[in-house]
């Protein structure tokens, strides 16, 4: 993939030309400009993507640090704050400056209010459909919608998938909802109303022996590769491209029976394939692969027309135009939490997309009514949890939130827990996407501390390492992060630290990232040293601690007020003019 910021820029330019960008460049901030959409071609799909069981309206902070390296520098997602504003034409202070950046976060957030919540995003999913037609359009689901709250992880995922069905989603792939056992997720499916595609999960040729299930034993495939749809007058053939990294990101233990991969090769057999047989006039594929690997497999793989990606949580405004071997593909990304709705019309000709009008829409809770039945359903999955869903802990001196490369106020919450109840020296904490955002002077409740850390594998541990250990895993977790073949990235944010600063390199290569690691107190880390460390959330065998929001209930408890006054961001080196960087 060759799209440098002139070239993607002059594209920008040939769809305003075409009008191919209504309300995106020239968006005066008006609620009333945000929904007007109108209508143009032949079909219409929505997309939503990451939601994280956030049945609620929700604060949602978008990183002020996303940096992108070689071909993906400069280049959206990997823009944030002005730059991402100057990039797309947004005027500052509007609400979709506020949507897409961290820009003066606490102060617009009380301005502009929530955003996503279940029951506005059915009103807002209606509307789209009602003024299209809803024999014409389709919603799409990209996965991470059963884990994120502590009602998905007690209902095992089956409030959501209820959600989803009253929703009206028509077809959905996954990657967190795999970390849920293969029983659960199959009771779960059995339950869903749509269709769960994904053409990158196998079941093993020995389990299949041993009596597992395989939607087609023939090929291997675990789920269905793909399904049609007749949307008018039009076939659109629907891809799933499951989260590919699973049973490495995440504990295989749930999930023995199934290989999972990025499959490239595959993808381009199966779409030969399904373009030969089914004669469609479009092919999309609903992908957990993350932006920029979705960007890579765009250039790699011919004969796709838009792929609906997932998984890095991405706002980004308007797709990417990749050119393959045989035509281009449109590449989107639809954010998280569900924060926004993506809408694309199509007009279709010749067996594809002749042209395009898309908006990423911020679903505002204040600007968009509730709709009374999903409301009415929300409640009914609420109720038996509210007591302890609402439990005050403590309250929010500062500004609470995940999101960012390196490090998070919420995440070093976590990690002075993790240290503070284990007696430990340092704690890791993962560099998860998903969590909430708390304002300043908000209760922090059970619920916020559930939305930081509900999984099925939370147990914390507290064990010994050498320096070299530490260093190894924070090299390895770099790597994932900033390696610069996408396909070797697997999504996520660096894992945080507490108790321990070092010193990053993200443009050097595997194991050369890395150095200057130090103490609390300012002692070098030295490698054949052992230290206590804490952490949560491993991927091998079970831990033997406390789920960890019960560490982190039990430090706010004690705390009562939290400040963080200094993040603990590592030494950065090389990336100084990077615009994917704001310290302001």
């Amino acid at each position: 993939m060759n799209l440098s910021r002139r070239e993607f820029l002059r594209i920008l330019g040939f769809a305003g030309a075409a009008g191919l960008l209504p309300g995106l460049a020239s968006a005066t901030g008006a609620s009333s400009d945000l929904y007007d959409f109108g209508r143009f071609g032949d079909i219409r799909l929505l997309h939503i993507t990451d939601t994280h069981a956030q049945l609620m309206p929700i604060y949602y902070r978008e990183p002020s640090m996303n940096l992108g390296l070689g071909q993906a520098f400069g280049r959206p997602p990997h823009l944030v704050t002005e730059a991402f504003l100057k990039y797309y034409g947004i005027t500052p202070g509007t609400p979709l400056a506020h949507a897409f950046t961290a820009i003066n976060y606490a102060e617009a957030a009380q301005r502009f209010g929530k955003v996503g919540g279940f029951a506005h995003l059915k009103t807002l999913v209606d509307r789209m459909r009602g003024d299209f037609g809803s024999d014409k359009t389709l919603l799409l689901d990209g996965g991470d919608t059963w884990q994120g709250s502590g009602t998905a992880f007690w209902n095992r995922g089956m409030d959501m998938v209820e959600a989803c069905n009253l929703l009206g989603v028509d077809v959905m792939t996954g990657h967190w909802e795999f970390t849920y056992l293969e029983e659960e997720v199959r009771k779960n499916l059995a339950a869903f109303k749509g269709d769960f595609v994904a053409q990158n999960i196998k079941t093993k040729e020995v389990a299949m022996f041993e009596g597992a299930q395989a939607y087609d034993e023939n090929t291997g495939h675990t789920f269905r590769p793909y399904v049609m749809k007749t949307l008018g007058k039009h076939r659109v053939a629907v891809v799933g491209q499951a989260f590919p990294y699973t049973p490495i990101a995440n504990p295989s233990r749930f999930i023995p029976d199934w290989t999972f991969g990025i499959n490239s090769s595959d993808m381009q057999a199966l779409v030969d394939n399904i373009r030969a047989k089914e004669k469609p006039d479009a092919v999309v594929l609903i992908s957990h692969n993350g932006m920029d690997v979705d960007v890579k497999l765009a250039s790699v793989v011919s004969g796709i027309d838009v792929i609906f990606g997932g998984h890095t949580h991405d706002g980004v405004a308007q797709p990417f135009v990749v050119k393959n071997a045989k035509g281009r593909t449109l590449v989107t990304n639809a954010g998280s939490n569900g924060k926004f709705l993506g809408v694309i019309d199509l007009k279709l000709g010749d067996g594809g997309v002749k042209e395009f009008r898309y908006k990423l829409l911020p679903v505002f809770a204040n600007e968009l009514p509730e709709h009374q039945g999903m409301q009415a359903l929300v409640n009914k999955i609420r109720a038996p949890y509210l007591e302890k869903l609402q439990m005050p802990l403590a309250t929010a001196g500062s500004l609470l939130y995940r999101r960012g490369n390196f490090d998070g106020p919420f995440d070093q919450i976590i990690c002075d827990a993790l240290r503070q109840r284990n007696d430990a020296q340092i704690s890791l904490s993962p560099g998860f996407r998903w969590g909430t955002t708390i304002l300043p002077g908000q209760t922090i409740t059970m619920e916020h501390v559930l939305d930081q850390t509900c999984m099925t594998y939370p147990e914390t541990y507290a064990r010994d390492m050498t320096g070299q250990q530490i260093k190894d895993i924070l090299e390895d977790v770099a790597d994932n992060l900033f390696n610069l073949d996408p396909f070797y990235q697997q999504g996520g944010d660096m894992v945080r630290t507490g108790g321990l600063s070092y010193r990053i390199d993200p443009t050097a290569t595997m194991g050369k990232r890395i150095d200057n690691m130090r103490l609390e107190d300012g002692k070098p880390v030295e490698a054949s040293k052992q230290y206590r460390v804490a952490g949560w959330a491993t991927v091998g065998s079970k831990s033997p601690g406390e789920p960890v929001w019960d560490t982190v209930a039990a430090y706010l408890k004690d705390k009562k007020t939290v400040e963080i006054k200094k993040l603990h961001t590592p030494e950065l080196k090389n990336v100084g003019s990077n615009p994917g960087i704001d310290l302001s």
